[in-house]
């Protein structure tokens, strides 16, 4: 690694464009506390991986993880959508606010096409511009080519390309470059430790920046499903989109000290902090689920005979945390008066809280367990 060279810089025109260096060749580590880091990302991914096999009806809250990353990923772009609005229907969202919610609907589509792909389709440049295309359909960036890679020259900040504070390499590299990730990724004979393959595959991505929009998104989302492909994670538990957006500053520059100083040791220290402290927060979130449950199901308990109703509404909400009366009827299988009854019982012991403070179509939250995803 101390002979690690990122790249050059290419003059064109009036601006000069990075090439970064292929990344499919053999690498050694030859720093200690690298190695130390690495041991100790190793054990909390194992330690979440082994606490999240012991989790009831896991599936039931996967999609609030895969939705606080599709939240904090998006606010890395500059979308202002947090998880309550997210969990709302487009009718109920703010008019002025359903593009922001429309993108992050997007990356939760993208995420779990993307996993469901992984059955059948390897951790390829094809399944990355599968997904891209799904997170860009329909919305702010649906005209800048989703689902296939640039044809022309990016830029990262500044107004114009001539005051940016990055500049890409050219678009006709894009295919090579691609291509070396791709071989990279399946590239067995030459052992690289994975928490460290992903976390150079992630930088090299952001590096080619291959699409015209979504490039952040597409590259935090491919760290979670490149875990899931190695079987390093059964499921899709880790996200390090809230450990970059609380640490943007670093992120961005991290992945420029690369570039301008070949100091990969500086971004790997960065990304392993990342993956020790995302999954020791993924524990916490689950061992209080856990005890959020044990809470709930002891309260409702004191409802007799309709308790064993509202657990299936409880049940629905910890998949989905917002509900109306008329959802809860639908699930529970009782009448609109009954459901009614139900949602002031489920009020009064604190699970719902109603959010829309109308007299008509209100709309309740399931806050404490909303809660645990912040």
């Amino acid at each position: 690694m101390k002979k690690f060279q990122a790249g050059r810089y290419i003059r064109q025109g009036h601006y000069k464009s990075f090439q970064p260096n292929p990344i499919n060749r053999d690498w050694e580590i030859d720093n200690m506390e690298l190695i130390q880091l690495l041991g100790q990302a190793d054990r909390e991914l194992g330690r979440l991986d082994m606490y999240s096999g012991y989790i009831p009806n896991l599936d039931l809250f996967i999609q609030m993880h895969v939705l606080k990353e599709a939240t904090q990923s998006s606010k890395i772009e500059g979308t202002r959508t947090n998880m309550e609005e997210a969990l709302l229907d487009k009718e109920d969202v703010a008019l002025d606010k359903r593009d922001d919610w429309e993108e992050v609907q997007n990356y939760v589509a993208a995420m779990n096409q993307a996993m469901a792909r992984l059955q059948t389709l390897p951790f390829s440049s094809r399944l990355i511009r599968e997904t891209h295309a799904i997170l860009l359909q329909g919305v702010r960036g649906k005209h800048k080519q989703p689902g296939a890679f640039r044809e022309s020259q990016n830029w990262i900040g500044g107004a114009s390309i001539d005051d940016a504070v990055f500049v890409p390499p050219v678009h006709t590299s894009i295919g090579e470059l691609m291509g070396d990730i791709e071989q990279f990724v399946h590239n067995n004979p030459h052992y690289f430790p994975e928490l460290l393959k992903i976390a150079l595959i992630h930088y090299q991505f952001e590096t080619i920046h291959p699409f015209l929009d979504g490039n952040g998104r597409v590259g935090r989302l491919m760290i979670t499903l490149y875990l899931v492909n190695k079987g390093i994670l059964k499921q899709p538990v880790l996200y390090l989109s809230d450990f970059f957006e609380r640490n943007r500053t670093l992120y961005y520059d991290n992945l420029m000290r690369v570039r301008e100083k070949n100091d990969l040791l500086q971004w790997f220290k960065f990304f392993l902090v990342g993956i020790v402290e995302t999954a020791r927060s993924g524990i916490a979130t689950f061992d209080k689920i856990l005890q959020l449950q044990k809470q709930v199901d002891e309260s409702l308990q004191t409802l007799g005979s309709r308790a064993a109703n509202a657990r299936k509404v409880v049940y629905a909400l910890y998949q989905h945390p917002v509900i109306d009366a008329a959802k809860v009827g639908k699930v529970a299988e009782i009448s609109p008066a009954s459901a009614y009854k139900l949602v002031a019982d489920l009020e009064r012991l604190g699970i719902l809280n109603e959010v829309t403070g109308g007299k008509r179509g209100k709309l309740y939250i399931f806050a404490r367990y909303i809660q645990l995803f912040k």
